[in-house]
């Protein structure tokens, strides 16, 4: 098979998936970090960044640093904003990226320290949540449950990689899809806004919840 998307237009998108998984495990870069990320999805990040204009980001998964430094860059951008980093190590994250301005990283579980990060942000703060962690169902819906604590009306709380087992055979099932699924029913504050979705391939499917606003319940 030849490697050249021209030479490879009638492939069907369940063969084309795990290409581009491949290489975003590795050779994905953001600044020459390793960045495991969906580029798609990383657009959109920007687009719904600049369109709510978040106080604080909080990214709950950093590998290696390279999408926590995309977020402070797109705060940087719109002159805004900072982030908070949640993973349990940071030993793989450059100095430079630890050394940025806008972003502080907390070396914790992330279910076991949300007191300590709400108590890092103010009542008054807006704040997007972006869960990349263990991607298992029961954490997955832990972090829901007590982050989406945070998100004020009209913001969003993005759960990735619900790609696992629905578009690639990988990771827990069941997974954050089946989390997303379970959290929405219980919780009506939420709704899955699929319009941002619309590179039509995302590694977050279902992924993007908007706590609607009080004229939408």
């Amino acid at each position: 098979m030849a490697d050249y998307m021209e030479e490879n237009l009638d492939m069907p998108l369940g063969r084309v998936l795990p290409i581009i998984q491949e290489s975003i495990m590795t050779q994905t870069t953001y600044f020459g970090v390793r960045t495991l990320k969906s580029p798609m999805d990383a657009w959109i990040y920007q687009e719904l960044i600049f369109e709510t204009r978040p106080d604080v980001i909080v990214e709950i998964g950093n590998s290696s640093g390279g999408s926590t430094l995309h977020l402070a860059h797109l705060c940087d951008n719109i002159g805004k904003g900072r982030v908070i980093g949640i993973d349990l190590t940071h030993k793989n994250v450059p100095e430079f990226v630890k050394d940025h301005e806008r972003i502080t990283f907390v070396e914790k579980d992330a279910c076991q320290c949300f007191k300590d990060v709400e108590n890092m942000i103010s009542e008054e703060e807006r704040v997007l949540v972006i869960e990349d962690s263990s991607h298992t169902y029961d954490n997955t819906l832990n972090v829901l449950r007590l982050y989406s604590q945070l998100i004020k009306p009209g913001d969003y709380f993005i759960v990735e990689d619900g790609i696992c087992h629905h578009g690639l055979a990988i990771g827990p099932k069941p997974g954050p899809y089946e989390a997303i699924e379970t959290f929405v029913m219980e919780n009506h504050d939420f709704e899955i806004d699929r319009s941002r979705e619309h590179f039509f391939v995302t590694w977050n499917p279902k992924g993007y919840l908007k706590r609607k606003k009080i004229t939408d319940r």
